[in-house]
């Protein structure tokens, strides 16, 4: 893995290059704790510009305030500029209908980003370890994750703003203790990382144990499956990348040759797919499913599958998602809405936007001018918009509603279909959209968002 040893903690330090700005998440715990003292001691060396980041999530009342306190002194101590913002976890999960674990993750990452849009830091490291790895591969796979699921958490992941570092993949919990307990430093608890409730801690305080009776090597094992699946799964992208324009026709065969769009966006000729081995045979159904913003599971892949494999002529088949597949005598045609998609991949490449707060930015693919004004908040958080095209799943509170609304539904209400459903923009802030084309959206306290149509010429 190319790891070295920092003072008995290994730590992968191919990720870390000389003059880079990096900020360590931490949140006073013991991983994070260890990962910051680490690159601390030998910030010279790797030629870092090392700072230390905490977002106090509103969860844990007079406990978080202290591991604010605590990583606050641990930065001072160590001579490091020191980044913190809070914010309303809570209201954040309700708003969007996640769970509270789901909610705070979204947040911990829309801030991280924000200081890398801000130009306060180039990347951001974060501490997960071998045992996170194996955790998250076991929640995962419960779950009945594909490939690209059980590949779990990567060493990098690249936003548009920057990217995020996880140099301790190959470094145990115990490890971690070890090092901290061999210099004297101490760490926080979070007493929330014993509440069973969490799907989570269970897995780590009773699933995990359990099987280790059976391997006493199973997190290691675990962390190696995500590895290969990484692995496995760079190379399936890379082939769908060469496989489908090959495969995937658009719309459907008309009479005297030539295709036309219509309420199926892709076809597949039944006899090509057909000599396919079942492994690529499943990959591309999932990559045309996956451009028409479906993830279909196991059972509906086989049935996919067994349509194109031995269904009959006019068989039709509907999904969950909205997926839709109808079986001609040459080709499997799939598609979810009556939606004209002129070439593969199309709305995935509609480039997206960042939007400084206050400020504005010119978005031609999308024929719009989007100018943010902010009234102040009380949070010393540098804030950036994304004005980016709508996703499935994606959902929106519209002023007055009582609770979100998937924005599929809401452009189903205004009657939007065909090539303008399929590019419509949102503007998402702290992972919430905050304005989408064509609706009232619940106001966003101290911002306001001006949209202005460009003209022909883009002006």
């Amino acid at each position: 893995m190319g790891a070295s040893v920092l003072n008995s903690l290994p730590i992968d330090t191919t990720l870390l290059k000389p003059g880079l700005r990096l900020a360590v998440g931490v949140s006073g715990g013991a991983d994070s704790t260890a990962l910051l003292r680490a690159l601390a001691e030998r910030r010279g060396e790797l030629g870092l510009v090392l700072h230390a980041a905490h977002l106090h999530h509103g969860l844990r009342g007079a406990e978080a305030d202290t591991d604010l306190e605590f990583a606050r002194g641990l930065a001072a101590d160590l001579g490091l500029i020191f980044h913190e913002a809070q914010v309303d976890t809570n209201a954040a999960a309700e708003r969007a209908g996640e769970s509270i674990e789901e909610a705070a993750r979204r947040l911990r990452y829309g801030w991280f980003r924000q200081l890398m849009a801000a130009g306060e830091v180039d990347a951001v490291a974060t501490a997960h370890t071998l045992d996170d790895q194996a955790e998250t591969v076991l929640a995962k796979f419960l779950r009945g994750a594909w490939t690209e699921g059980l590949s779990a958490i990567h060493p990098v992941i690249e936003f548009p703003e920057g990217r995020i570092l996880r140099p301790m993949l190959a470094t145990t919990r115990a490890e971690v203790e070890a090092y901290l307990n061999a210099m004297g430093q101490g760490w926080r608890e979070d007493s929330s990382n014993r509440e069973l409730t969490y799907t989570r801690n269970r897995i780590r305080h009773e699933l995990l144990p359990l099987l280790e009776g059976w391997n006493p090597r199973l997190r290691e094992h675990l962390a190696h499956m995500a590895a290969l699946a990484r692995d496995e799964e760079a190379w399936w992208q890379a082939e769908m990348a060469r496989l489908a324009p090959q495969m995937l026709l658009p719309g459907r065969a008309v009479r005297g040759g030539g295709r036309a769009a219509g309420e199926f966006s892709f076809s597949l000729d039944v006899v090509r797919f057909n000599a396919l081995a079942p492994a690529m045979q499943r990959r591309l159904l999932r990559h045309a499913a996956g451009l028409l913003g479906a993830a279909p599971d196991f059972a509906s892949t086989e049935a996919l599958r067994a349509l194109a494999l031995s269904g009959r002529a006019g068989q039709k088949r509907e999904l969950a998602q909205g997926l839709r597949a109808e079986r001609t005598p040459r080709e499997l045609r799939l598609g979810v809405e009556p939606v004209s998609v002129a070439g593969l991949g199309r709305a995935a490449a509609v480039p997206e936007y960042s939007v400084a707060i206050p400020g504005a930015v010119t978005a031609g693919a999308f024929g719009l001018r989007i100018e943010i004004e902010s009234g102040g908040r009380p949070e010393a958080i540098p804030r950036q918009a994304l004005l980016r095209n709508w996703k499935a799943g994606d959902r929106v509170r519209l002023r007055y509603s009582s609770s979100p609304r998937k924005v599929k539904e809401v452009l189903e209400r205004l009657r939007v279909t065909g090539t303008s459903r399929a590019v419509w923009p949102v503007l998402e802030l702290d992972g919430r959209i905050v304005w989408m084309k064509g609706v009232e959206v619940e106001p966003e306290p101290g911002v306001a968002v001006i949209a202005t149509e460009l003209d022909a010429g883009g002006r």
